[in-house]
């Protein structure tokens, strides 16, 4: 991987991939339409988010088996803001989620219950006899981690999902430029490696270009002098690949500098928080997408912080603001843009947590957990898949400390969001390869 300060360019699977993407852009079409684009935006929570408090079943037998299980982690009704979903039956969210428990209300939010890597459906009994196809490493930050981002939760994956998508989006031509697809906001991700197309990486509110350079000879001359190196043949393959990295990192910042300097200011306050400033970057490169010439694009930001082993309620009461008060701003962004209906943002986390707390007011690594989506094109105000029985050692229990098996996958997830992006039936298989072992390919969160 090559990264220099403000902006990273990385390889995918091998040096070859890295020389793959051309040098340079294609000519940018700025009067692409806007009318057919769309964007996929993930917010990974890294640590594991115990979303066992960020949505709560509220009927009477759900709620008095999670205030019985979950002790000194149990809220109270008054700790949330209740909501009804499409059907009528009462949730909570968490008090500080209000923002989110807002867009819910109002339909533009759903809940994606009990997710998480699987490569086929699992029972209890299965994984207790070690039976049936059971994902590597379960309960390991980075083994969730890069399951969730490949979507591969058996062996390993040079390609995230995202990625795959892109990779799917270019042979298609759909973009009428060669940007790249795929954008972080959070630094270099498995999610976004493609096997025939690279992302890139962006840090908010830092310049995109080479530092160093000015309007003097003598920057003029080690201007060009740095432009003949990396694009002369040196007949060394390491060497050429890191040449046309570079090369294409200066063409791509050189390319989005100029479509943000014809943006406008957005009147959307966005809070002064990471996750805020790098969902503002995503809002800003939304706006010049024409410009780019780009008619589908996918994001990845991030927060951290979740890994909560003690003092789990302060730390949610710190954390859970930012995500609420951040997603709401974004998506105030996408409407004063007019795109609401052309941006779904989805959360992503290494895994749900235990269900039982530990000894520190805490909770340890789990498996299947709850995760919300929103846009203008989600059904929301509903619950997708299905809330786990809230019984220590129950039938969605691995063991007795309520690490729930999921009851959903995240190929079913990513599925859901990448036919909505635009891609057929026929390409999800080479998107999620273990999609055919689940009923349904589409969870139907999406319209």
């Amino acid at each position: 991987m090559f990264s220099r300060r403000g902006f990273i360019r990385i390889g995918a699977a091998s040096v070859s991939t890295l020389a793959l993407r051309p040098f340079g852009l294609l000519p940018a079409i700025a009067a692409a339409s806007s009318s057919n684009y769309r964007a996929l935006v993930c917010v990974f929570l890294f640590g594991g988010n115990d979303s066992n408090n960020s949505v709560i079943p509220l009927d009477d037998a759900d709620y008095t088996a999670y205030q019985s299980a979950r002790g000194a982690l149990g809220l109270a009704t008054s700790s949330m803001v209740q909501v009804t979903d499409a059907t009528g039956v009462p949730y909570g969210f968490h008090s500080l989620l209000t923002e989110l428990a807002s867009l819910f209300t109002s339909k533009q939010l759903a809940v994606v219950a009990n997710l998480g890597p699987l490569v086929a459906p699992l029972t209890r009994a299965q994984y207790q006899a070690q039976q049936g196809f059971i994902p590597n490493n379960l309960f390991s930050h980075a083994d969730q981690q890069l399951e969730w981002q490949s979507s591969i939760a058996q062996g390993n994956s040079p390609t995230g999902w995202s990625g795959r998508a892109a990779d799917y989006v270019t042979a298609q031509k759909l973009n009428a430029s060669s940007f790249p697809v795929f954008l972080s906001t959070a630094g270099n991700v498995l999610q976004g490696a493609g096997a025939s197309t690279s992302p890139v990486a962006v840090a908010p509110g830092e310049s995109l270009q080479l530092a160093g350079f000015n309007a003097s000879a003598a920057s003029e001359a080690r201007w060009n002098a740095l432009n003949n190196l990396i694009s002369t043949d040196s007949g060394v393959a390491l060497v050429q690949a890191a040449n046309n990295t570079l090369a294409n990192s200066i063409s791509d910042a050189k390319a989005l500098t100029a479509a943000l300097a014809k943006s406008t200011a957005l009147k959307t306050q966005f809070p002064k928080t990471t996750l805020a400033a790098q969902l503002q970057q995503v809002a800003e490169i939304i706006q010049v997408q024409a410009d780019l010439g780009m008619s589908r694009q996918i994001f990845f930001c991030s927060l951290g912080g979740f890994d909560t082993h003690t003092a789990e309620l302060s730390t949610h009461d710190t954390l859970y603001p930012q995500v609420s008060q951040a997603l709401a701003a974004f998506y105030e962004a996408t409407e004063e843009l007019g795109v609401a209906d052309s941006v779904t943002t989805f959360t992503e986390s290494d895994f749900n947590r235990t269900f039982q707390p530990t000894s520190g007011n805490g909770s340890d690594h789990a498996w299947g957990g709850h995760h919300f989506v929103l846009g203008g094109a989600v059904q929301g105000g509903r619950i997708f898949g299905k809330f786990p029985s809230f019984e220590l050692g129950g039938p969605d229990d691995t063991d007795v400390r309520g690490r729930w098996i999921p009851t959903s996958s995240t190929d079913q997830y990513g599925a859901t969001l990448c036919s909505w992006f635009g891609i057929p039936s026929s390409g999800l298989a080479g998107v999620f390869p273990n999609l055919a072992n689940f009923p349904t390919a589409n969870l139907g969160f999406l319209g």
